[in-house]
């Protein structure tokens, strides 16, 4: 074959194998899963999200006499307040932020480190405490400004309230409308808080064995960041097919074109 041939051909050739091989690429998760084998998961019981400074904790005591723990909370906001400041006109139960030091003050009982207590630990807490003067009181704690942000290649971005104290970096992708057709699953990062210094944590969302990882579960203000592609790949890879197909036609004809001037160039 003359050598002004083989070269387009060959370069044809390339476009379409390629092409073919970007079009395997997979948008699925977990794709190292071929069934269910009981105990090769990771426990998901031992998450346990701790308190730290500036969350807020609402904090609720109640007993079969109303009147012998109504020291223990603290006061209602007054809905002519409420109106004023354009809030709910239903009086609601005021909150604690624990304060830089991990700290609350708490009526009666004064201040009490909280830091590094579990809602559920706090509320056994103050419960012994307060069962010391009232008799079989019942004690309710619940983080109320627990969220965390969702950024880059996910299609509604911004904040996202937790709903309950165990929410996982699926549930925060899935209320941000999950990742574009551009988002890298196998590298979602999340920005993470620890004693006043970030650490970082990479997960892998075709790995199943991501929920063993210490950043599965997010905790109070995690970002939680999708790495996008690089445009030259997002296009091979994650276009629709009749875009695919599109692409591989131009560069077929384009060839083509290249080796019908080189034919008749040399014909001449």
């Amino acid at each position: 074959m003359p050598r002004y041939i083989f070269f387009p051909v060959i370069l044809i050739l390339m476009v379409i194998t390629a092409s073919g091989c970007a079009s395997k690429k997979r948008l699925s998760y977990f794709d190292d899963i071929v069934e269910y084998q009981e105990g090769t998961m990771g426990s998901l019981n031992d998450y346990k999200l701790k308190l730290k400074p500036e969350d807020e904790l609402m904090i609720s005591v109640s007993s079969l006499d109303p009147k012998a723990t109504a020291d223990y909370n603290l006061p209602f906001v007054n809905p002519a307040l409420a109106n004023a400041t354009g809030l709910s006109s239903t009086p609601q139960q005021q909150t604690y932020i624990v304060n830089p030091l991990g700290d609350i003050n708490f009526p009666v009982l004064g201040k009490i480190h909280v830091a590094g207590m579990t809602t559920q630990q706090l509320a056994e807490y103050l419960t012994e405490r307060i069962s010391e003067r009232v008799i079989d009181p019942v004690v309710n704690v619940s983080l109320v400004n627990f969220k965390v942000s969702v950024m880059g290649e996910v299609k509604n971005p911004g904040q996202i309230p937790a709903e309950n104290e165990r929410l996982s970096v699926l549930d925060a992708l899935v209320a941000a409308g999950d990742l574009t057709t551009y988002g890298e699953r196998e590298n979602v990062l999340v920005i993470r808080e620890i004693d006043g210094k970030k650490v970082y944590g990479r997960l892998n969302l075709k790995d199943s064995k991501i929920v063993e990882s210490p950043f599965f579960y997010l905790q109070q203000n995690d970002v939680v960041y999708v790495t996008p592609n690089s445009v030259g790949e997002s296009n091979a890879i994650y276009n629709t097919n009749n875009a695919f197909k599109l692409t591989v036609i131009s560069s077929i004809v384009s060839a083509l074109s290249v080796v019908t001037s080189l034919i008749i160039a040399f014909s001449r």
